[in-house]
């Protein structure tokens, strides 16, 4: 297959706002036909999330004022990378700690999510946690977060009829449910 017909490539990239979380460029493309566009780019350091799963298959979830989109949400615990080429399995612990308190004695990768490639670059790698421990959580100083627990069933119930809208939440337990259920039918 030829790609060249869909391909773009950069020719500048201007920052138009350095952000703390985002920062926004400005990029100018040339299109497959040769002729130029602008692109406005969402430019994020990358995160992490996890499904922390407990022994008796409940999943932790933490709730938390989403402002942007001007509700209540859970969803699972997550975090941006501190630092460029943070390892996101790091990311992942921290943020489970943080947020839950909680620990781990196994990590999966489940994938590596674009959390909206039409004009954002930001990655999401989301993980299974299993075999957990509980510790004090210590959130951010503007992290306000309840820590809750639901059944797996009753969460993956819940992201297919529509009451979770959150894109690494869905995937992520999605994912999740898939491994248990492959895990309990290959014992």
């Amino acid at each position: 297959m030829d790609d060249s017909r869909l391909t773009e490539t950069i020719l500048d990239q201007q920052v138009v706002f350095p952000g703390h979380i985002i920062r926004l460029e400005h990029w100018h493309v040339r299109l497959p036909n040769g002729d130029t566009a602008l692109r406005e780019v969402a430019c994020h350091p990358g995160a992490s999330a996890v499904v922390a799963l407990d022994e008796n298959e409940q999943v932790i979830l933490v709730r938390q004022e989403r402002i942007a989109v001007g509700r209540l949400t859970l969803e699972i615990p997550a975090g941006k990378f501190d630092h460029p080429g943070e390892d996101p399995l790091v990311c992942a612990q921290r943020e489970l700690s943080e947020e839950t308190g909680l620990t781990a004695e196994s990590w999966e990768k489940l994938t590596v999510m674009d959390t909206t490639p039409g004009f954002c670059n930001e990655h999401i790698h989301l993980y299974l946690a299993t075999g957990l421990r509980q510790g004090e959580k210590h959130p951010d100083a503007d992290e306000f977060v309840d820590v809750t627990r639901l059944p797996l069933t009753e969460a993956v119930a819940r992201v297919m009829d529509g009451t979770f809208r959150d894109g690494k939440t869905c995937l992520a337990l999605l994912m999740a449910a898939r491994k248990v259920s492959s895990h309990a039918s290959n014992d």
